[in-house]
């Protein structure tokens, strides 16, 4: 009789920003499908989600990927529910209503910065000083500027052994920051891709006395911050070869400023500027190529006819992708084409 390893994974109930739970579930025979994952439960009142006199809360498994860790071992992920079976209120999987049959794309750049737990400092500085200014760390080669790439290069392995759309990585702007991309047909796919690869990666930190922040400016002054740039697109997008819709979908999320802001993660507002590659959070605007701008229309999208996809570069590193993706489609539906 073989044993199966089923690490059950989910979001608690902190706020503003949720973490990363998991525990493991031995089962026998286990076939490998998502079908034949059971229902489990946790303890909600060691996780700010319930009350100790009536503790319950139950985990549905929503997806599930081999665990490239692990010996007979698989990553699942779970939505929590409510001992009636209904959706939780920490439940942001659930907030995605929308896109049944997943015409919605998204490709998220998830940055980060690697901190060693020693000096809570991101690897590359100095302890009681700063290392040399911005400017040769961006896909940096050599020992001098680039920090951690054995732990980003076995999270690629993970990533990639797990099943995931992992489509790369790059040292980013600042010193020991980070970036991986993910990519997904459907939005709860690719809420379900990002947080497992955050999970992975999170993991792999124990073992090197490392922790990740995704905290949106962990360094304050001449430092680049960290978002989770969403590009997304739909069926319109892809392919209505109109500069015109384009720009009737852009301004759709000009009205809405204030309701993106609020889900797109705590203390976005130190990140977004107006320096530092992002536009400032009380002011909107969209314009090809432009990386300072809080939409950008790639300039792939142009050349290909207006056919293509956005980035709402305005969502930082430690959003939660689902409450992201599900105001992204609310706003993209409300334009009017």
């Amino acid at each position: 009789m073989s044993k199966a390893k089923l690490e059950y994974i989910w979001l608690d109930g902190y706020t503003p920003t949720a973490n990363l739970r998991s525990k493991t579930k031995i089962e026998s025979d286990f076939s490998g499908k998502l079908e034949d994952c059971p229902i489990w439960a946790f303890d909600g009142s060691s996780t700010k989600q319930a009350e100790g006199g009536s503790s319950d809360c139950l985990l549905k498994p929503v997806a599930i990927y081999p665990d490239p860790a692990r010996k007979n071992g698989y990553l699942v992920m779970c939505e929590v529910l409510n001992p009636d079976g209904s959706p939780h209120e920490t439940n942001s999987r659930a907030t995605i209503d929308s896109d049944a049959n997943d015409d919605f794309w998204f490709g998220f750049e998830q940055e980060y910065f690697i901190m060693d737990s020693h000096t809570d400092l991101p690897l590359g500085f100095p302890h009681g000083g700063y290392p040399g200014p911005q400017g040769l760390y961006y896909c940096s080669v050599g020992g001098k500027n680039t920090h951690g790439r054995e732990l980003v290069e076995r999270h690629a392995d993970y990533c990639l052994e797990a099943g995931l759309n992992f489509e790369g990585i790059n040292q980013e702007v600042a010193c020991g920051q980070w970036e991986f991309q993910i990519f997904a047909k459907g939005a709860k796919t690719a809420g379900d891709q990002i947080w497992v690869a955050r999970y992975l990666l999170d993991r792999l930190t124990e073992e090197y006395g490392w922790y990740i922040e995704y905290h949106p400016k962990p360094v304050r002054g001449d430092w680049n911050g960290s978002g989770m740039h969403a590009n997304f697109s739909n069926t319109l997008l892809r392919t209505c070869g109109s500069k015109e819709i384009y720009e009737k979908v852009c301004e759709a999320f000009r009205p809405v400023t204030k309701e993106h802001i609020a889900v797109y993660g705590d203390e976005n507002d130190l990140r977004l500027t107006g320096q530092h590659e992002t536009q400032s959070i009380d002011e909107f605007s969209y314009g090809v190529s432009d990386r300072g701008a809080s939409i950008r229309i790639p300039i792939m999208t142009v050349e290909k006819g207006w056919k293509g996809w956005l980035e709402d570069r305005r969502p930082a590193s430690n959003g939660d992708p689902y409450k992201i993706a599900a105001r992204i489609i609310k706003t993209v539906e409300s334009a009017d084409v």
